[in-house]
């Protein structure tokens, strides 16, 4: 669903050139957050993943008794 709202996102200079490097053609400033929101939520849940890989099986209660 697509909401048009005018709301401004106040960034640094610096910021706003690596957007718009970062932005390909076509691709609207919405779409080019979108990739880069997923992109962090995929990071984040495989780090969240292989963190619970890494603990020991001492920590874990059987769900079988």
């Amino acid at each position: 669903m697509i909401m048009h709202m005018r709301r401004g996102l106040r960034v640094s200079i610096h910021v706003w050139q690596e957007l718009k490097a970062m932005k390909g053609d076509g691709q609207t400033y919405d779409n080019l957050l979108e990739d880069m929101i997923e992109k962090v939520r995929k990071i984040q849940l495989e780090e969240a993943l292989d963190m619970w890989e890494k603990r020991p099986d001492s920590e874990y209660v059987s769900l079988h008794e």
